[in-house]
């Protein structure tokens, strides 16, 4: 066996143990060291309980549109029926689906269902990321603390130095536009 080929055999097995070792130092990164971005995913239109609160039985498709808006799904086989649904996906955020159907007789609103939905604060209040604080320091002064800061106004006006000259202000300005000629 020459030396080159020893050192090609001791190069690859030198290769395939810095390999080994690498991914099995990967492996102890743990699932939470590296996330992908999520894009935020939103589908359908978002009805807020004001809005289903609008909604009367009686009111003509036209007025019902304008209140929610064009419906997600209106079907030719059910031409009474609108259906109106809803759903995000934000990271750090549980995902939220909300589903409302309205019903027609003729041109007419017959009746509603749905899910109980959330007001707009409520929504809002529910697409933000709640945070953790870390420990707060107390929020406590102890009597040196307080002495610190108590100092009479002479010893804190001693302890400031004085500026070193104070010259006179001019008693007037030049024009800031030049003058008409």
């Amino acid at each position: 066996m020459t030396v080159f080929q020893r050192f090609c055999f001791s190069g690859r097995a030198l290769a395939t143990a810095l390999l080994a070792l690498g991914l099995a130092g990967c492996g102890g990164l743990g699932r939470d060291t590296f996330k992908p971005y999520v894009p935020e995913v939103v589908q359908g239109n978002f009805i807020s309980k004001e809005q289903r609160q609008v909604l009367r039985p009686g009111m003509a498709r036209v007025q019902v549109r304008e209140v929610l808006g064009t419906p997600l799904v209106a079907s030719l086989f059910h031409a009474d029926r609108w259906d109106y649904a809803f759903s995000i996906q934000r990271q750090g955020v549980p995902p939220q689906n909300f589903r409302l159907t309205v019903h027609f007789k003729g041109d007419v609103l017959d009746r509603i269902e749905g899910d109980e939905l959330p007001s707009e604060s409520e929504f809002a209040s529910r697409l933000i990321k709640p945070r953790s604080t870390g420990k707060l320091p107390p929020l406590q002064a102890s009597e040196e603390d307080l002495k610190k800061f108590s100092a009479s106004p002479t010893a804190r006006a001693a302890s400031v130095p004085a500026p070193a000259t104070a010259t006179a202000l001019p008693r007037t300005y030049p024009p800031l536009e030049p003058e008409p000629r």
